[in-house]
């Protein structure tokens, strides 16, 4: 034993780390808590001011028919109760086109405020549907991008169109023949 030499194993074996996965889970996790964080985790920062042009052209549009529709509802109260100290119907551009010493004016009046009450109402509902259909999509793009982050395409993936003549039943046919090569 005196001429052994004495080696010292290590107890644990380094194993380089591949690479880090991209995780679609966060990606739809970040894009539902802010959205555009999910693309710029994807690294796809092209698509932030998309994403928040879109989010402003919606805010803009439903406060826009919020205020239309707060100016309407109010001016078809006020021509439709008794009180003649109510009169913010008279702000509204259009009443110079009707004579409100009139009944039957005033009543036509009336049902235009109805309904531009009302389609005011229905133009800020379908903005807030669409603005939530477009958080949805923005979740789905951000998770869907991140499923294709390591997909490679490579630089082999070529289709060629050739034209080509083929014989059926001694008639010549001219055609197109495309030929995929991945």
């Amino acid at each position: 034993m005196a001429n052994a030499q004495e080696t010292t194993r290590q107890d644990t074996v380094h194993v380089d780390k591949d690479e880090v996965v991209h995780s679609p889970r966060k990606a739809t996790l970040y894009s539902a808590v802010l959205p555009g964080l999910g693309q710029v985790y994807n690294k796809k920062y092209w698509k932030l001011p998309l994403i928040y042009g879109g989010f402003a052209g919606f805010a803009y549009a439903i406060n826009w028919n919020n205020d239309k529709y707060v100016l309407y509802r109010q001016a078809y109260y006020d021509i439709t109760d008794t009180d003649p100290k109510t009169n913010s119907f008279l702000d509204i551009k259009e009443v110079m086109y009707y004579n409100m010493n009139n009944a039957s004016d005033v009543r036509e009046f009336g049902d235009k405020l109805k309904q531009a009450k009302d389609g005011a109402r229905r133009y800020r509902d379908m903005n807030i549907i669409f603005t939530a259909a477009f958080y949805a999509l923005n979740i789905i793009d951000a998770s869907v991008d991140a499923h294709f982050f390591n997909f490679d395409i490579s630089d082999d993936l070529t289709m060629v169109w050739v034209p080509e003549t083929m014989y059926c039943l001694d008639q010549k046919i001219v055609g197109v023949n495309c030929r995929i090569t991945f």
